[in-house]
């Protein structure tokens, strides 16, 4: 009997995407999903970053960064006695993804967004939290 798997050359599959529609304050209506999470480190900060990839016109489709700064949720955390769950922390990239589309005609030139302790109070807030 030989060891080892039976399928070696076989590719890994894709991963089915779940495409979800939101209309901007912008007039756009746009399509999204969910890409990956990491942990990452942009310049001196470490946090967790988010990709969504976003479609404007059902043809093009690019890659949005919601960077989450570790140092503003554990500042957060330590202010309110628990730390940001898992969970919460994606609830609260994806409100920054909603304000993205909001406010920005023109996302696909500077699609990198960040959430800091200047934003991520108002960014909780709209999930009661």
């Amino acid at each position: 009997m030989r060891g080892g798997p039976n399928n070696r050359g076989m590719s890994r599959p894709e991963a089915v995407r779940r495409v979800k529609s939101y209309s901007g304050a912008s007039g756009y209506v746009y399509q999204y999903y969910f890409y990956e999470v990491q942990k990452v480190r942009r310049g001196q900060s470490a946090g967790t970053e988010y990709v969504y990839m976003v479609s404007r016109d059902r043809k093009k489709v690019f890659p949005l960064r919601i960077f989450v700064r570790q140092d503003a949720v554990e500042k957060w955390g330590q202010s309110v006695g628990r730390p940001l769950s898992g969970t919460e922390e994606y609830a609260v990239a994806k409100m920054r993804l909603f304000q993205a589309l909001d406010e920005d005609e023109e996302i696909e030139a500077h699609p990198d967004f960040v959430v800091n302790e200047s934003n991520l109070i108002e960014l909780l807030g709209k999930l009661d939290l």
